[in-house]
């Protein structure tokens, strides 16, 4: 079955279980109902529509699911769109979760996540004082419970990118390296595409007069909207710190083969004079007079030392070796 839990609310206080039948769904003055609700079928689903008239363009994405986040309003009834999301090692799995919200109901249905709200039913349960403002306050928790997810997402990414700059630092990034990289880069701006809508739906809910929203719960959206606004800041700063990763990564690879580059012109000047004497003298003409001298070959060898210690000194000096 998928009904997670369905309970009915009287001054903030749970007073008994519900069913999904028109006598379990019947309130009465004071009361509201929250229903939660885990990838249902139509046929599951269809006593809910029948019992609070649920547009049908609503119902049909709430079942088929792969929506981005938005708020609609369908007369006395708000139909809100949500994206989950949860941190697994560098992916990021998604999830939504939508709601119904009326005056005295509130539905949530979860499509791929396995993040339940039973400790936040448990968290609002515990302080009935702000539970009986209604649905609306359950909206919030409901929005403020996704939202906090966001956060170690990001903190999680954020070792990752800071691990990879420092490789980047330390030696040449590998095939594997920069792999990781463009995923972390591809991940960053998917969750990038999420938050932008789920902004604007906590914003629409902190500004706008809207059905089943009271005006006294309304402040509250817009710590959701705020929280989202810096989880989404710190989404772009990680962006650009891939891609400085790239250019830094490139500029020191650049710069490395330059060293090796001229390390390996010092030792090829180096070798080149002795590499010249001995060709000369390897030549074994007849008429060269050096060849018949006693200290000929002891002279040689001592040029051609003082040539490298020279040449040697100097590209040190140069700082070439």
């Amino acid at each position: 079955m998928s009904v997670v839990a369905a309970y009915v609310y009287r001054e903030g206080k749970r007073v008994r279980e519900a069913s999904l039948t028109r006598e379990g769904l019947t309130l009465a003055r004071g009361e509201f109902l929250w229903i939660g609700l885990y990838e249902p079928t139509d046929e599951e689903f269809s006593a809910l529509v029948e019992r609070f008239g649920l547009h049908p363009l609503a119902v049909e994405d709430a079942l088929q699911a792969h929506q981005i986040p938005k708020l609609e309003v369908y007369g006395s009834e708000l139909f809100i769109v949500t994206r989950t999301a949860e941190g697994k090692g560098d992916q990021i799995l998604y999830g939504e979760t939508h709601l119904f919200v009326g005056a005295d109901h509130v539905i949530t249905i979860r499509h791929g996540s396995a993040r339940g709200h039973t400790p936040l039913r448990t968290q609002l349960e515990a302080s009935p004082a702000q539970l009986k403002h209604g649905p609306d306050l359950i909206v919030h928790g409901v929005l403020d419970f996704i939202v906090d997810a966001y956060m170690p997402i990001i903190d999680g990414i954020e070792d990752s990118v800071l691990e990879m700059e420092q490789v980047a630092l330390d030696r040449f990034l590998s095939r594997a390296d920069i792999t990781r990289l463009f995923h972390l880069r591809r991940q960053l701006l998917r969750f990038s595409r999420l938050l932008g809508p789920m902004e604007d739906v906590a914003n629409k809910l902190h500004a706008l007069e809207l059905p089943a929203i009271d005006k006294d719960v309304r402040p509250y959206f817009r710590d959701v909207a705020d929280h989202v606004r810096r989880v989404a800041s710190r989404a772009a700063g990680l962006r650009d710190i891939v891609s400085s990763v790239f250019e830094v990564s490139s500029l020191l690879e650049q710069q490395r083969q330059g060293v090796i580059t001229r390390k390996l012109a010092a030792w090829a000047a180096i070798l080149a004079t002795p590499t010249a004497i001995a060709g000369i003298y390897g030549m074994n003409f007849v008429h060269m007079p050096e060849l018949e001298w006693l200290l000929g070959y002891p002279f040689a060898l001592a040029l051609m030392l003082v040539i490298c210690s020279g040449l040697y000194a100097l590209f040190k000096r140069s700082r070439w070796l």
